[in-house]
């Protein structure tokens, strides 16, 4: 019997769940454990099917609308946010709701507000119809928000007021892909104001940075995460960006393209912001049930972010 291959794996770090997916996932878990099952759930919670249908089994139903959760369970708003008109519908109808929305998502949306309040012109960049968008057009009346998508759309911009103009951001696109709209922006309009601090989330960041430091090592880079979410799309352009030999996308160890990997020496893996780490060490026991491994992780930095629960988990009703 022949010896098996050799494969050295580049394991990103930090990469998997950021804090405010965790957040996420903790309420869900929270509110059936406080007012028992079902919960509904307005959209997917995170986007990763391992757990949504996790959360399925321990009783979340996942709904588009509103309007397909009746009036008497609680409901639960997803991390990517939503638009005010959600929130309010659940208040008409005397709902009990949970808005599991990502604080640096939240932050966002305060920023787009206090521009709107003080007479700006807000620019969004950001992907059309990904639910963070969506959540964060409508958050303000329609037409408030420009929403801008590349380099292209900064260049043909048409304000009614250069002199009045404000920014803000999806918080999980490309980092370099985001500077250069944003240079493209303050190049026609100096003026523009920015957001007081990164709307590009840490975690976003963070697994962008630890990708581009291993890729150009890397033969083949497999990033763990749903084709619905942006961040991990994001990685493995990053990735390819970065010199890496190939890169894709896979939803778990099931997924990947083995004959991919064939003559390659060095592999890189990681994952996606709503990926457990579960669906990481499959992944590393697949290869290994395949080749002769050696894994090294690459740390670029750490993570210590915390989110707390929204407090309508956390008090005890009054006796």
């Amino acid at each position: 019997m022949s010896a098996r291959p050799s494969m050295h794996v580049l394991l990103a770090a930090p990469r998997g769940f950021c804090a405010g997916v965790d957040r996420a996932i903790q309420i869900v878990e929270q509110a059936i454990a406080k007012f028992g099952a079902p919960v509904y759930v307005r959209h997917e919670i995170v986007h990763n099917r391992h757990v949504v249908e996790r959360l399925q089994r321990i009783g979340a139903i996942f709904v588009d609308e509103l309007d397909e959760a009746p009036d008497d369970r609680p409901v639960v708003f997803s991390a990517h946010g939503v638009p005010k008109s959600v929130p309010a519908e659940a208040e008409r109808r005397d709902m009990i709701y949970v808005d599991a929305t990502c604080p640096l998502v939240s932050k966002v949306h305060v920023e787009a507000q206090r521009h709107y309040n003080n007479g700006a012109e807000i620019v969004l960049i950001g992907h059309a119809g990904h639910p963070e968008v969506v959540g964060t057009l409508g958050q303000l009346p329609d037409g408030a928000i420009t929403l801008i998508e590349t380099v292209e759309d900064a260049k043909a911009f048409e304000p009614r007021d250069p002199a009045s103009l404000a920014f803000v951001t999806q918080t999980t696109l490309s980092v370099d892909d985001t500077a250069e709209i944003v240079a493209a922006l303050k190049a026609r309009f100096p003026a523009i104001a920015a957001p007081h601090k990164e709307d590009i989330c840490y975690a976003t960041t963070n697994r962008q940075a630890a990708v581009k430091a291993m890729a150009e090592r890397c033969d083949v880079v497999l990033v763990i995460g749903s084709e619905t979410s942006s961040n991990s799309m994001r990685l493995v352009e990053v990735a390819l960006r970065a010199g890496a030999g190939h890169a894709a996308l896979v939803e778990d160890a099931n997924a990947v393209d083995w004959a991919r990997l064939e003559g390659a020496t060095t592999l890189g893996i990681t994952a996606g912001a709503s990926a457990p780490e579960s669906l990481v060490e499959s992944l590393i026991a697949a290869v290994g049930e395949r080749y002769d491994t050696q894994v090294e992780e690459l740390r670029v930095t750490d993570e210590d972010v915390v989110f707390k629960l929204p407090r309508i988990l956390t008090i005890e009703a009054a006796e």
